[in-house]
């Protein structure tokens, strides 16, 4: 009798490897000559899933955004997952930069990644399940192709894909 196997796709992040990341961005623009004597804050939002930049000016603001996304992509967290929500001024002519950090898989993308499953004709069966996908097959090396597929699909989402049993 053959045996099932399955896979998840999910977009769930390391909320340690963010901190982790957040701690490491926040000791670069501390230690960094074009930051001293300037406001430079980071504050990460757990709960809110968002990272909030306060700096003098846009360039320094974006230099912040750049350090976290490259701390972020060193801990192994997609660039996918850190978008740019919103950009204001705030007193003192200083600039405030909200980062939204993305962490499920929406049911639009849910939708794409099973339709773009469906299109490959592979051997395997993909259903949403809340906020990830299910992908189920007799053979494990389908389920590889379909991995393959799915991240050649380039969706804007950051994808992880676990419990391959």
């Amino acid at each position: 009798m053959a045996k099932e196997h399955s896979f998840d796709i999910t977009a769930e992040l390391d909320n340690q490897e963010m901190k982790n990341a957040i701690e490491q961005a926040k000791k670069e623009v501390a230690s960094r000559y074009d930051f001293k004597g300037i406001k430079a804050e980071i504050d990460y939002n757990e709960q809110g899933k968002s990272i909030s930049l306060v700096s003098s000016s846009d360039s320094k603001a974006e230099a912040m955004m750049d350090m976290v996304i490259a701390k972020a992509i060193k801990r192994g967290i997609s660039s996918k997952a850190i978008k740019e929500h919103s950009r204001d001024q705030v007193g003192g002519g200083n600039t405030k930069l909200v980062l939204a950090i993305t962490d499920v898989i929406s049911k639009d993308d849910a939708k794409k990644i099973v339709k773009g499953i469906k299109d490959k004709k592979l051997k395997v069966q993909a259903q949403i399940r809340g906020e990830e996908v299910r992908v189920t097959g007799k053979s494990i090396d389908d389920l590889q192709t379909c991995i393959k597929a799915v991240k050649e699909m380039d969706l804007d989402v950051p994808l992880n894909f676990t419990n391959l049993k």
